[in-house]
């Protein structure tokens, strides 16, 4: 039996008494013994509760249509009172945040070129902690996950550089 949330069946109990005007049913919400809630359309179960919904109001949408059917998003303006920068603050700042965004690659590449390093091609040196290797595989594992996370911290960084105008 499937079981879905309670609000996610209400929500469908609304919507198909909305959906089909004529056809009206009855809604129960029903308790299992472990304090599970479900919403039912009969309620011959122990513990289900007739739920009375109020009247629904059913109205189009006044969305303007494209060509081909998709739905045309309306422009999205800025208030008034929305604070202006001039062109010489902004392109302070984009090459405050070039510099940073570069800084940052390059302490990434740094740190991926230490990672690579001690990973060794698979085989790192052996702590000496380490003489479980179950131990030794563990921290390989972790270099290997390090290493993966690195590039594409790498990755990301590339790409919001090339983002920048």
């Amino acid at each position: 039996m499937l079981r879905f949330s309670p609000g996610f069946l209400l929500l469908a109990a609304v919507s198909m008494l909305a959906n089909v005007a004529h056809a009206e049913s009855e809604v129960f919400l029903c308790v299992d013994q472990n304090g599970v809630k479900e919403y039912k359309n009969t309620g011959d179960t122990k513990g289900c509760k007739r739920v009375s919904l109020p009247p629904l109001t059913v109205t189009s949408s006044s969305k303007p249509v494209r060509e081909g059917g998709s739905v045309s998003k309306p422009a999205a303006s800025t208030p008034s009172d929305f604070p202006k920068v001039d062109n010489g603050t902004q392109k302070t700042r984009d090459n405050d945040r070039r510099q940073i965004l570069q800084d940052e690659l390059s302490k990434e590449q740094q740190r991926l070129a230490d990672l690579k390093k001690d990973y060794n091609d698979g085989t790192p040196e052996r702590q000496g902690n380490e003489k479980n290797y179950a131990k030794y595989q563990d921290r390989v594992a972790s270099m290997k996950e390090d290493i993966s996370r690195s590039e594409k911290n790498i990755d990301a960084l590339n790409r919001e550089l090339s983002n920048l105008k």
